[in-house]
């Protein structure tokens, strides 16, 4: 019995950890659309629930065995494994408690440097410093700076040349309707690279067991994405020539109304490929002890996730956007700038933009940071005294002291559990 016990207690703080998780990160995708009022509050919690959930366990294996085979090396912890799965604990524990704080203060802050923070700071204390890869804690530092930066970069030239060839022109709707297939292909472009991939990699698998054809991987992808951009305009043509006032979306014109229902498309895939890749935040600590305690060895490359911890994290994801993920979403769609869906939809795509292409770096990047980033540097183009400069000291702030305070969140708190049990 005892060792149901630990897993129920384990599984427990993990769920907390996915519930602050949902209650802060999960905010940056929905925060612009209901700063633009592109949707409600209720709709934003009901998709981005739906999708967080959707991705969390559908494509949540990759990345959540990942960290719990790469977030320590297990070759330090291979005579005590005991350890390395109290201090999976105690990295829940601290991540958890954070990202609490942070997101009672409305502040995003990232969850990947809060996990690394307290991975750092257990095994401090547990192997001393050389423990800590300070190489990793060099990226991270570059992220804090260029993510931002880049992403906002992105988010200015994208609005400006939206506002320079569309907003500015006496004739908007007449632009904007030879301006859309161009943003059906960015948008499906940039975001079809981070969600197809995983989508079409199961249908050519099916595809070759049963009927002995094999598709380039690449095909599938583009013939889908093309499809896609080619729907999205028609679609789109079909609500501009409607051009009457909107009626389910507050938005002032039939022109942010168009915008407003890109916003909303680029925040589902922001939500899904959030769920599939920042759950492992959550639940890979869990993952590292289940293996732990059930084969008495530390983890290695090869490791299965259980649909359950899956689950597990898609749900606490859920509950805490639900419930307390009102306040990061109001600081990031209404506390730094005024947004309205033509800003909002410029600063979601060039945060996707800048986070797929870390990605291709292996740079470890923050999606809060890019999108505060890409809100800053749309409200640079609009008028640099629209950016509320007091709420950005706040979250930079939230950004600088994650890693250390989770650090030393993980270390009082694995000290005194190495009291108890050792």
């Amino acid at each position: 019995m005892e060792i149901p016990i630990t897993l129920l207690i384990v599984a427990l703080i993990a769920f907390y950890v996915a519930w602050n998780l949902g209650a802060n990160d999960v905010a940056n995708a929905m925060g612009t659309s209901v700063g633009s009022k592109a949707i409600t509050l209720k709709q934003a919690l009901i998709i981005a629930g739906f999708l967080e959930f959707t991705g969390a366990v559908l494509f949540g294996h990759q990345v959540t065995a990942t960290l719990a085979t790469k977030v320590a090396n297990p070759e330090l912890f291979a005579a005590t494994p005991q350890v390395l799965a109290i201090g999976m604990v105690t990295v829940l524990i601290s991540c958890g408690v954070w990202l609490q704080i942070a997101t009672a203060q409305g502040l995003p802050v990232s969850s990947s440097h809060a996990v690394v923070g307290a991975i750092a700071g257990f095994s401090w204390v547990a192997l001393g410093v050389g423990a800590i890869d300070w190489s990793t804690i060099g990226l991270i530092t570059i992220g804090w700076i260029l993510t931002p930066v880049i992403s906002g970069a992105i988010a200015a030239l994208f609005y400006s040349q939206i506002k320079n060839w569309i907003l500015d022109q006496p004739h908007q709707l007449q632009q904007l309707q030879e301006w859309i297939p161009w943003l059906s292909t960015v948008l499906i472009g940039v975001f079809g690279v981070i969600v197809l991939p995983p989508f079409t990699q199961p249908i050519n698998n099916f595809l070759v067991a049963q009927f002995g054809i094999h598709i380039p991987p690449q095909d599938i992808p583009l013939t889908i994405g093309a499809v896609a951009a080619v729907a999205l305009t028609v679609i789109s043509w079909r609500q501009l020539e409607k051009a009457g006032e909107p009626r389910e979306l507050s938005v002032p014109s039939p022109l942010e109304t168009l915008f407003a229902r890109f916003q909303v498309l680029s925040a589902c895939f922001v939500a899904f490929a959030h769920g599939s890749n920042d759950v492992g935040n959550a639940i890979a600590p869990v993952v590292a002890i289940v293996y732990i305690n059930r084969t008495g060895q530390v983890p290695t490359d090869s490791i299965n996730i259980p649909l359950w911890i899956l689950i597990l994290g898609g749900l606490g994801i859920v509950g805490g956007l639900a419930v307390w993920g009102k306040k990061v979403i109001a600081t990031i769609g209404e506390n730094i700038i005024a947004l309205q869906p033509s800003s909002g939809f410029c600063a979601e795509l060039a945060t996707a933009t800048t986070i797929l292409f870390a990605s291709r770096l292996g740079l470890p990047v923050s999606t809060s940071h890019a999108l505060v980033g890409g809100v800053v540097g749309i409200g640079l183009v609009q008028d640099i005294k629209s950016v509320k400069f007091q709420t950005l000291k706040g979250i930079a702030t939230a950004w600088v002291v994650t890693v250390p305070i989770s650090a030393v969140l993980s270390a009082i708190i694995f000290s005194i559990a190495r009291i108890a049990f050792f």
